[in-house]
């Protein structure tokens, strides 16, 4: 086996198509779209590398053919941040179930990042934001996965541990009918917010979307900024993600929360983008993007994914959060019936307090993906994500 840098057209095919040979028979798996990959590798796409690094490489066997693929990162605004080591990542992982090949690959990144001057590594991560490509999936392999989100095979789990990763936290996905009741005290919660008249809740509009932009950023890094790991968002950041939203957001299931007229709260949905991807083979070509017209025209998905949740410090305990969500159930229960099911991703076991708000919603963990921490200096006291208060 030897290791070989991407750094040609070639090579950067390898780490690309390595996937569908290894998934070819594996059912529940959607293949990615080719940009969104190579975008993670591409300065003019990714702004992570204004304060970033990344490499990657393909593991090949003694025959040329590709085995695996890893890539290694840090990100210089989050790798001292709230951590007892400099620690960088790993990420896009991929390798046939042999042990010796996955030690190789954590080696070369471990390697890679050593000399960084890094003392540890967590993976699978993403070069970028939070909510895409991060963490082992080792729960929920039936189910497809959600746009952007890993899926592993089962045998996943051991190549990691057996070379020593140790879990940081667990990222939770809930899973529900869109028309199943809510809990009572939901409701109760949100009668607390709802009789305060300086709150208001609203859906965004298109035709105001800086403003969108500027109030996510604000709660945001409010709420979220303060997590271990977690760097702050910039306005340059939050336009660009409402920016790449745009042309599949539904104004009717992202919503805000304001007291005063000051952003306190939002809850994001997007329509499933895989349900509509899946049909297109990782080809945004002409055809995919007419497949993909059609399927949006035609309103076929039928899944919403919850993608972010976020109350500003100061109004949580108030109602807020129920008030928000009874406001998009007045709307996807009653009046704009189009989705069936619900999925809300990336719900840490480190912040009870959303879980529990996750709950009263309703449904039940439908998938289970771990971070995983490496320390490079193996005599070192391991120490998972603190729980947040």
């Amino acid at each position: 086996m030897h290791i070989i840098e991407v750094k040609d057209k070639k090579t950067a095919r390898g780490f690309l198509q390595f996937p569908i040979r290894l998934y070819k028979n594996e059912s529940a798996w959607i293949r990615p779209l080719d940009k969104d990959i190579e975008g993670v590798f591409n300065p003019d796409v990714n702004k992570y590398f204004r304060h970033g690094e990344c490499t990657r490489w393909i593991l090949k066997n003694d025959t040329g053919e590709v085995i695996g693929r890893i890539a290694a990162f840090i990100n210089k605004k989050t790798v001292n941040k709230d951590n007892d080591q400099p620690t960088g990542g790993v990420g896009f992982f991929e390798c046939i179930n042999d042990q010796a090949a996955a030690d190789l690959l954590f080696n070369t990144g471990k390697n890679w990042l050593e000399n960084k001057e890094v003392e540890a590594m967590d993976g699978p991560i993403n070069f970028g934001d939070r909510d895409n490509w991060w963490g082992l999936l080792v729960d929920g392999f039936d189910r497809p996965p959600n746009y952007q989100c890993n899926y592993n095979f089962p045998y996943y789990q051991e190549l990691f541990e057996n070379y020593g990763f140790e879990l940081y936290f667990k990222q939770f996905t809930f899973g529900r009918e869109v028309m199943d009741p809510l809990s009572d005290r939901l409701y109760e919660k949100a009668e607390v917010a709802q009789k305060n008249e300086n709150y208001t809740f609203k859906h965004i509009e298109k035709k105001h979307l800086k403003k969108y932009a500027e109030d996510f950023r604000t709660v945001y890094n409010d709420a979220w900024a303060r997590h271990p790991g977690v760097a702050e968002m910039s306005s340059v950041q939050a336009n660009a993600i409402i920016k790449k939203m745009k042309p599949i957001m539904d104004e009717k299931i992202m919503w805000f929360g304001y007291h005063k007229d000051q952003p306190v709260g939002f809850y994001i949905n997007i329509p499933e983008l895989n349900q509509v991807f899946k049909h297109v083979n990782g080809k945004l070509d002409l055809i995919g993007k007419l497949k993909f017209l059609y399927h949006k025209l035609m309103k076929t998905n039928k899944k919403m994914i919850g993608l972010v949740f976020g109350i500003s410090p100061e109004h949580q305990g108030k109602g807020v959060d129920g008030a928000i969500i009874l406001a998009i159930r007045d709307v996807v229960q009653e009046t704009y019936t189009r989705y069936e099911q619900l999925e809300m991703n990336w719900i840490g076991d480190f912040n009870p307090k959303m879980i529990k708000v996750v709950e009263q919603v309703g449904g039940d963990v439908v998938k289970t993906h771990h971070t995983y921490r490496y320390l490079f200096d193996r005599t070192k006291e391991f120490k998972r994500m603190p729980i947040k208060s």
